[in-house]
């Protein structure tokens, strides 16, 4: 995913999405992202998982990204952080945020003495 550099501002994790291999980085992703919402987007655009991938992607429920917060990103980890994570990362690129609409997002706004401290 292009949006590691902003998962290692915000949660302190490198990489975000850590796969050993082409068939392992698309599991790391679906453990996150979850299971159902890749299945919908497989569906949208009527495509399909290669057999073996999807004999060993399993079941995954979509995490919320509060739980990547701990005490040691947590100062990172404002609302408007994690609305505009929420907003990139998406299997469906009709979904995620263009430049144009990720440019007003309201996470730019915030002044640097005031970014993410809680």
């Amino acid at each position: 995913m292009k949006f590691n550099l902003f998962n290692l501002q915000i949660f302190r994790k490198e990489p975000f999405f850590y796969g050993h291999d082409n068939q392992d980085q698309p599991i790391s992703i679906a453990k996150v992202l979850g299971t159902d919402e890749l299945n919908a987007y497989l569906n949208t655009y009527n495509l399909e998982l290669d057999p073996q991938l999807d004999a060993i992607v399993r079941r995954h429920s979509r995490k919320l990204w509060l739980r990547f917060i701990n005490s040691d990103n947590q100062y990172l980890g404002c609302p408007e952080a994690i609305d505009f994570l929420d907003k990139l990362l998406r299997y469906d690129h009709r979904d995620r945020l263009t430049a144009k609409e990720a440019l007003p997002h309201p996470y730019f706004f915030l002044l640097p003495g005031q970014r993410c401290r809680k």
